[in-house]
């Protein structure tokens, strides 16, 4: 529990508005989650099947306008284009926690960003360990790195219902910041040729984009063009597409100002575009994606035995199911050792270990980091989907058992967190909070 007013919990429970908005966005990535699961396993059956050759001609389907050098198999425009949409929704989600949500408190903010940190740098130092005297293996030291939001939801749905909400919202925004981390590692690591002309063109509507928004700007017929020009000249620079994606969403303002809005300041545009593409990031570009990456050969050459006996292999694996949690874990401990602060009343050490194995799961980043390594289509692209599902499967699984070993202290918290014994639709636990002497709201 709490140590002291003055000092919050290490997981302490935030503000009502938070966790009921918290709450909405679990439940559209939980149905995103479902449907990414489904077009995986559809690639998978698909690609193992004796119609495999339509798969990869499907794949390999060409369409763009050659003219502005877009003309792209699908395979690309997926991992370009529609993850683009996705990485537009994460950068929405991380400006709008951090300027508007319960993190613009530095100290609830410190917990998730440093254990994002810590679930970079250690599968990434494990995965250089295992692969050291592998030829050309090093390239994808950042496959490992992410947690994917939708995978994770999605598994948390079936085997933790009843997890407190601070447990919740840790998740998501260790999630969030991981993969915003993830796209500041393509950006820089992963791009093989600079073209600085494309690339400063890109600002020219980028900037429209931006002085647009700002002046609370909806017209599709004019924002739309402008996201298109932006994105098609970050791809054309050399820099990966779904920078693009996340360049806009920080342009777009959380809080709408007090000269744009009247005399009371009042939410930005952040919240009408997240309303508008979370189902579209969720419902369509993530499961596509997944349709389109997923899709590997188990048997001859590049199948699992193959795959098994590349250290690449292994040191994806390991890196998830060893390297997220003990990144994730050792970083929440030093904050809570360094900051003094406890976990919060009902909570334990069990269930930080919990999550963070749950945060190997690394399923859409991961992959598109390892076609961006290895190249698409080649033997080690397969043995990094190969690796990527088991490492994602077995950090699901471990976490389902410790998850559900605590499943009835969730219930009490649950049960606690829920009651409204006055009926006006706020938990009286919230309300507690808010009266009690010192309280910071962040």
């Amino acid at each position: 529990m709490n140590s002291t007013f003055g000092t919050p919990g290490l997981f302490g429970r935030g503000s009502w508005p938070e966790a009921r908005r918290i709450a909405d966005i679990l439940r559209k990535e939980t149905i995103g989650g479902a449907l990414l699961l489904a077009g995986a396993t559809v690639a998978m059956i698909w690609a193992n099947s004796p119609w495999s050759e339509s798969y990869e001609a499907l794949r390999a389907v060409e369409v763009g306008p050659a003219a502005l050098h877009l003309r792209l198999d699908l395979a690309t425009w997926a991992a370009d284009g529609l993850l683009a949409i996705f990485f537009f929704v994460a950068g929405l989600e991380l400006k709008r926690e951090f300027v508007a949500g319960d993190l613009r408190d530095v100290r609830r903010a410190a917990v998730p960003v440093a254990a994002a940190f810590g679930g970079v740098i250690v599968p990434a130092g494990l995965y250089l360990l295992v692969t050291r005297q592998a030829a050309g293996a090093a390239v994808g030291w950042a496959i490992p790195t992410a947690t994917d939001i939708a995978f994770a939801l999605a598994m948390l749905a079936v085997i933790g219902r009843y997890l407190p909400a601070a447990l919740r919202t840790f998740l998501l925004t260790l999630a969030v910041v991981d993969d915003l981390l993830a796209i500041m590692i393509i950006a820089v690591f992963y791009t093989d040729q600079l073209s600085w002309g494309p690339l400063a063109a890109a600002a020219v509507p980028l900037a429209l984009f931006a002085a647009l928004v700002q002046k609370r700007v909806r017209a599709w017929w004019l924002l739309l063009p402008l996201a298109l020009a932006v994105w098609a000249l970050v791809h054309a620079s050399g820099v990966h597409a779904t920078v693009a994606g996340v360049l806009m969403a920080f342009a777009v303002p959380v809080v709408r100002s007090r000269a744009a809005g009247g005399p009371q300041a009042g939410p930005g545009l952040a919240e009408h575009f997240e309303h508008r593409f979370r189902p579209l990031s969720a419902g369509v570009a993530v499961p596509v994606f997944a349709l389109l990456s997923a899709g590997v050969p188990l048997g001859g050459a590049s199948g699992l035995t193959a795959a098994f006996s590349d250290p690449v292999t292994v040191g994806i694996v390991v890196g998830l199911i060893v390297g997220k949690p003990v990144g994730i874990a050792a970083a929440t401990w030093l904050v809570a050792r360094f900051t003094h602060a406890e976990l919060d009343e009902g909570l334990a050490w069990i269930d930080v270990l919990g999550l963070s194995i749950l945060a190997g799961i690394g399923f859409t980043v991961s992959l598109l980091i390892g076609e961006l390594a290895f190249g698409i289509g080649s033997d080690r692209d397969d043995h990094v989907k190969l690796a990527v599902l088991a490492g994602s499967l077995t950090a699901a699984l471990l976490a389902g058992v410790i998850l559900r070993l605590r499943n009835r202290v969730y219930r009490d918290i649950h049960r606690a967190e829920t009651a409204d014994h006055d009926r006006d639709d706020i938990p009286d636990v919230y309300q507690r909070e808010q009266d009690r002497p010192g309280r910071n709201s962040g």
